[in-house]
């Protein structure tokens, strides 16, 4: 028997032994799905030691399931987190980090634990991972090292500490199986299903350093049976792990799964990633800032000729940073040139949105809004290693051409940080702003014969479909009527493909023989019929990416929303956790829809039930953030009173409030249509 193969049969023999003392009951928070693993691949809701026992009876003595129920009991008994460890990670961040799973801005999983030789090698392979677009979870002494070695850990660089031991590792496996269960439309208990799921789309890796136990052993290994590679440095031999060195394992492991990413590097002072994108840069950490309501500050992309601009052109007009004082708020103008026998003046606001992400890209520069409204710093830490005001203008030059290979044969960027020059050119750009808001503005869903489709999602929700109209933005509101236009135009053989309506079949609830034609095709025959307009009857399919989640509350006729920023329970009893895990998948769930912000806004909004009448309650965060927008909408309707009529949860936290409430208010869905 060889080294791994014995430790592995001790280690799952520990763990057996470890869960014939489980006693009490346990439970995470804020999740949907109890213990996820047990739960994906049983069906059945651990929280006291008899289900714990089934369960594991169930997966044959399965180590990922008996690691999980003993973290689970141990996290319960330790009460509350220690930072800087995250442990087990809440369902809403999974789903924020959904669109980044689709989007391509995040290529693969990866999981690290154990002990590395030296943290100068830890450090480099999880630089690496963040250059490939991988997120990395860290489990055991491997988090220490990174810190000792100065590299940022969290969420917003992508590198996710788990816990102080190896152990913590099973929340990798959680979260794939949660993953499998929002967006994949696996069903809890479909074993199988699970299993070739996680094989054929997790695009994962597991990595082990030196100093893993014996339990540890058998944790990573039962990851294989979810076809996760098991990486290693050459410490672990004779089993079905594979051996590396430092500087080759994450290119056989995203090679051994598939994951294929070509990186060139950017020759500026800081590193260039997604990894970096959501980072903060706050006041204590900022040189200098620009824009954010303390200068004037604003971006614009432009197309030009090709013989009039010079490809990687860098210019500089003002004060460069080492010329500005430490902690002030300075101007800015960011002006993109770009050039190719493809580009159309129509791409112009879709490119100038990247810059956005790709400022954010660089490890010390942070980016907020878009257009007149931008706000930039760069951190102490940054400046400290030499960077400038040119080596943003480098780094989009840089990541424009990257990017977009096809369409732009030509780039130069200019940056304005003189006062005067950069309120001069904001006047041209603020007239192209306009010239563009005057295109789109006031385009109505009758206006077009032509929808679009997004399937971004279908990487994990395989029978999903988004249909994108002038009127109803993609349910991840990031995706507008135009940009998908743009973007099939762009890609004609991308995500984003025309939708030609077709016959009317029900003009109230939105529904269309060519869009129905389209989806049913789209979802492998899953879906036969969609309405646009409607939560009642046929709506669209979800996802998990939404931004919202509309539902029908019998009880008082209306409609209510959640946004998955809310945290408590809806008057429906249920959180924004629990009922996304009821309609996402890609599944068709009659009386729930997931819906994006901005088209809570629209005048297509539920027209098929009522409309905006029907909407009877929402968070208070979600409510102030639409306020401007929506009081204007409700006067412009002659309900200039129904905003004060929508409930939250300061005036209504359960449905019995909110039947009270609606009742002295005299809200309009009182009197309306039953709904059921």
């Amino acid at each position: 028997m060889t080294d791994v193969e014995l430790a592995l049969k001790k280690g799952k023999d520990s763990l057996k032994s470890a869960m014939a003392t489980i006693q009490g009951t346990f439970s995470y928070e804020d999740t949907a799905y109890h213990l996820p693993i047990s739960y994906a691949l049983t069906g059945i809701a651990v929280h006291d030691r008899t289900a714990s026992l089934d369960v594991f009876s169930r997966t044959q003595d399965n180590s990922l399931v008996a690691s999980e129920i003993i973290l689970a009991k141990k996290t319960a008994q330790d009460g509350k987190k220690v930072l800087p460890y995250t442990g087990f990670i809440a369902d809403t961040v999974i789903r924020k980090l959904g669109y980044s799973l689709v989007d391509g801005s995040i290529l693969g999983l990866a999981l690290i634990v154990g002990t590395p030789q030296s943290d100068g090698t830890a450090a480099a392979i999880c630089r690496e991972l963040q250059e490939k677009y991988m997120l990395t979870f860290l489990a055991g002494p491997v988090v220490p090292s990174l810190s000792s070695a100065g590299v940022k850990l969290g969420l917003d660089y992508r590198l996710i500490p788990l816990g102080s031991d190896a152990l913590h590792g099973v929340h990798f496996v959680d979260i794939i199986a949660r993953v499998a269960m929002m967006f994949g439309g696996v069903t809890p208990g479909d074993m199988h299903r699970l299993l070739t799921y996680a094989a054929e789309r997790a695009k994962a890796i597991v990595i082990a350093l030196p100093g893993l136990s014996e339990e540890e052993i058998a944790l990573v290994d039962g990851m294989r049976v979810l076809g996760f590679p098991i990486l290693t440095l050459g410490e672990y031999s004779g089993g079905a792990w594979i051996t590396a060195t430092p500087e080759d394992i994450v290119r056989t492991g995203m090679e051994l799964k598939g994951i294929r990413v070509t990186v060139t590097a950017i020759p500026i002072p800081m590193g260039c990633s997604p990894a970096f994108e959501g980072k903060s840069i706050r006041k204590e950490e900022m040189y200098v800032e620009f824009g954010g309501g303390r200068s004037p500050a604003f971006e614009l992309l432009r197309m030009k000729n090709a013989g009039e601009i010079k490809d990687g052109q860098v210019t500089v007009i003002g004060p460069e940073i080492d010329s500005m004082t430490e902690g002030s708020a300075n101007p800015l103008a960011i002006i993109i040139e770009v050039a190719g026998k493809t580009m159309k003046k129509d791409y112009e606001p879709v490119l100038e949105r990247r810059i956005h992400n790709f400022v954010n890209y660089g490890e010390g520069s942070w980016h907020v809004a878009q257009r007149d409204l931008i706000w930039v710093r760069l951190s102490k830490e940054a400046v400290a290693k030499g960077v400038k005001i040119e080596h943003i203008g480098k780094l989009l030059a840089s990541k424009f051409r990257m990017d977009f290979p096809q369409l732009l044969d030509a780039v130069s960027v200019t940056l304005i940080t003189d006062g005067e020059k950069v309120l001069a050119a904001r006047k041209e750009a603020e007239r192209v702003y306009e010239e563009r808001d005057a295109r789109i503005r006031g385009m109505r869903d009758n206006d077009v014969n032509t929808y679009y489709s997004c399937t971004l999602c279908q990487t994990f929700a395989p029978n999903h479909v988004c249909v994108i109209t002038p009127e109803r933005p993609a349910l991840c509101g990031a995706i507008s009527w135009l940009d998908g236009k743009i973007a099939y135009e762009m890609s004609p053989a991308g995500a984003n493909q025309p939708i030609e309506k077709g016959p009317v079949i029900n003009a109230r609830n939105g529904e269309f023989e060519g869009v129905n034609r389209f989806v049913k095709k789209a979802s492998h025959g899953e879906v036969d019929r969609c309405s646009l307009y409607s939560v009642m009857e046929y709506p669209m399919t979800c996802c998990g990416c939404f931004e919202c989640i509309a539902l029908m509350l019998p009880e008082v006729n209306g409609i209510m929303i959640v946004n998955r920023e809310f945290k408590g329970l809806t008057p429906s009893g249920m959180s924004f956790s629990t009922l996304a895990g009821t309609i996402g998948g890609g599944a068709q769930t009659p009386g729930f829809a997931g819906i994006s912000k901005g088209y809570i806004l629209s005048d297509r909004f539920l027209q098929g039930d009522g409309g905006i009448g029907r909407l009877v309650w929402m968070p208070a965060q979600l409510k102030e953030e639409l306020k401007p927008r929506l009081v204007k909408i409700l006067a412009d309707r002659n309900m200039p009173d129904l905003f004060d009529k929508i409930a939250d949860e300061t005036s209504a936290a359960t449905i019995e409030d909110l039947m009270v409430y609606l009742n002295t208010v005299q809200h309009p869905a009182l009197k309306m249509k039953p709904l059921v």
